[in-house]
């Protein structure tokens, strides 16, 4: 078993990572709310899957709980299912004293947490994340958020949860595809933070191997994730470095209309660019961008995209670490240390 503390003063929360904790999620659960009743968010893939589990232990502990179900797919992060949950829990009587639960992956918990966060102008909220992608990343941090037609992630709020529990024994279910989306982000911890992992990596090489060790390497990132997190909450700093790879990622995922990529395909992508830009400024030392890509495509992952100038101008415009017309681009001074740097919008334009 592993728990880590997040600490952020009156919002601080546990990650608890132990195989099988879903079948006692009702007892982690229960002590932490103020009221008897849960709405759990989750989707057409994970529902089935997991969800009378989760319904039977939050019963056991004496708790109330109502299933959303949602589409699964990045085309449920949106505006219009956000309003559905609204909905749902409004006919159902809401109140302040209820809870969301997030039982899914990475759009179950940004749509669900977004909800929560704009509920009666803010419900508990819970993330029980199945996919590895969300384990290691989206789950933790308190960022929830819906995309618009403009791009990913505009809308949205700082909300961190009460509580976030993952099981590593829901990784097992994951089709290859999806294993490897959360490989990219795993990866991309090693790039900008430990390069020990970085190599651990390397050497492990294949998903069976990975999960043979994968509750250290979940906690690991998390971890990572717990003490940027801590430094700086509202993204306004050191936090930026979590988007290594993904100025450019959410470029490809923009240009290919969200349906050929998946958002760790389009980071990993985004990384090894990143890698290349920065050894063409000399930020980074050569060669990093074929050690990158060398683990990437050992997970199946690609390790290049094409996109349209058009599309690049429009979501660099949108990127979220605007100030201005500079953008902060994440680049590696090596593995294992990021290095933020502050460049004009169409100066980077005109590099990539």
């Amino acid at each position: 078993m592993g728990t880590l503390r997040v600490n952020l003063n009156e919002r601080s929360y546990d990650i608890v990572n132990e195989a099988g904790v879903l079948h006692q999620c009702g007892a982690y659960i229960a002590p932490l709310l103020r009221g008897k009743r849960c709405f759990m968010v989750s989707d057409t893939n994970v529902a089935p899957l997991y969800g009378d589990t989760v319904l039977h232990s939050l019963a056991d502990a004496g708790l109330e709980a109502t299933l959303l179900t949602i589409p699964a797919g990045e085309r449920s992060k949106t505006p219009e299912m956000l309003a559905w949950l609204w909905e749902q829990m409004a006919q159902s009587g809401a109140t302040r004293t209820d809870t969301v639960i997030a039982l899914g992956g990475g759009v179950v918990g940004d749509l669900a947490g977004f909800a929560a966060a704009t509920m009666l102008r803010g419900v508990d909220f819970i993330q029980m994340p199945t996919t590895l992608l969300a384990q290691v990343d989206s789950s933790v941090g308190g960022k929830v958020a819906v995309d618009l037609v403009a791009g990913k992630n505009l809308a949205g709020a700082f909300y961190q949860p009460k509580l976030v529990l993952m099981d590593p024994e829901t990784l097992t279910t994951l089709p290859d595809r999806v294993f490897s989306d959360g490989m990219a982000e795993v990866i991309k911890y090693g790039c900008i933070w430990d390069e020990a992992l970085f190599a651990k990596l390397e050497r492990l090489g294949s998903r069976p191997a990975v999960m043979g060790e994968i509750t250290d390497i979940t906690t690991a990132c998390c971890d990572i994730k717990r003490q940027v997190v801590e430094q700086d909450e509202l993204d306004l700093g050191i936090r930026m470095i979590l988007n290594f790879g993904h100025t450019l990622g959410h470029v490809y995922e923009k240009a290919y209309h969200y349906e050929t990529y998946t958002h760790g395909e389009a980071v990993a992508a985004g990384m090894v660019a990143a890698a290349k830009l920065g050894q063409k400024l000399g930020h980074t030392p050569a060669g990093t961008d074929e050690r990158i890509a060398a683990l990437l495509a050992a997970f199946g992952l690609p390790t290049a995209i094409e996109a349209d100038r058009t599309v690049c101008e429009t979501v660099l415009g949108l990127d979220k670490k605007n100030q201005g017309k500079t953008i902060h681009f994440i680049f590696l001074e090596r593995l294992g240390k990021a290095l933020p740097v502050a460049m004009d919008r169409a100066a980077l334009l005109a590099q990539l």
